[in-house]
């Protein structure tokens, strides 16, 4: 049986953060695992308390809630996001970021409830399985593990996927592998998407193209004009 969610609470104003760890007291899945006044302690807080989910305030002085929450997702052990809010205008950059809920201030407890079930339930999918490409390598059947898959590359009728420890062919488009895993990888071009969690760096070769580069991985795929501009936001957010 799993332990219960470790929430880290985010918020520059005391009263706020107080009420949440009353409510989280109460909860019978939650424990409420410290807290932060800023974006910066929050993200060396869940790189010393691993917490599970972030209630995370929008409006904070220096680095807002929404670029703090791009960070986050890019950890290792990225926690789920819920953010907490008294604006309701950032709803839509919540759900672009897949961010797990969006509660409005003051924090009603039955709404708290329904956010921190969802985690429970999401932790526990997560748990049980491991999301994994299919690819042949002659007679034998690879599972790749998705969060091993670093480039995506489109070849002919196949794309190559440059994982950890290799690559391989595997029927899927890049559009179809696009549409269900958006939220893991980044178009930079047309031929080619990259894991949002290890875009590292963006330079340019010899021949004056701009090129990604990904941690774990010697390809550097080509950045198309039409995408750079996401990139440059990807990597300074």
């Amino acid at each position: 049986m799993s332990g219960p969610l470790r929430v880290l609470v985010v918020d520059d104003e005391a009263p706020a953060v107080r009420r949440l760890q009353r409510l989280l007291q109460d909860h019978p899945l939650a424990e409420f695992a410290g807290s932060a006044s800023h974006a910066g302690e929050a993200l060396e807080a869940c790189l010393s308390l691993h917490p599970d989910v972030v209630l995370l305030d929008v409006e904070m002085p220096g680095m807002d809630g929404v670029s703090a929450a791009r960070r986050m997702l890019r950890l290792d052990q990225p926690p789920q996001i819920v953010f907490v809010t008294a604006f309701e205008q950032y709803a839509v950059d919540a759900f672009d970021l897949h961010a797990l809920d969006y509660l409005v201030k003051p924090v009603r407890a039955e709404r708290l409830d329904k956010a921190l079930r969802r985690a429970a339930a999401t932790r526990q999918r997560g748990r049980g399985r491991r999301i994994t490409l299919s690819a042949r390598l002659g007679e034998r059947l690879l599972a790749i593990p998705l969060d091993e898959v670093r480039v995506l590359l489109a070849e002919d009728k196949y794309t190559c996927v440059h994982y950890v420890g290799g690559e391989a062919l595997i029927e899927d488009s890049l559009m179809s592998l696009e549409e269900r895993f958006g939220e893991h990888f980044v178009r930079v071009h047309r031929a080619a998407l990259v894991s949002r969690q290890h875009l590292r760096a963006l330079v340019r070769d010899p021949d004056g193209h701009e090129r990604v580069e990904v941690e774990g991985c010697r390809v550097r795929p080509e950045v198309s004009r039409r995408n750079l501009a996401t990139i440059r936001r990807l990597l300074t957010s």
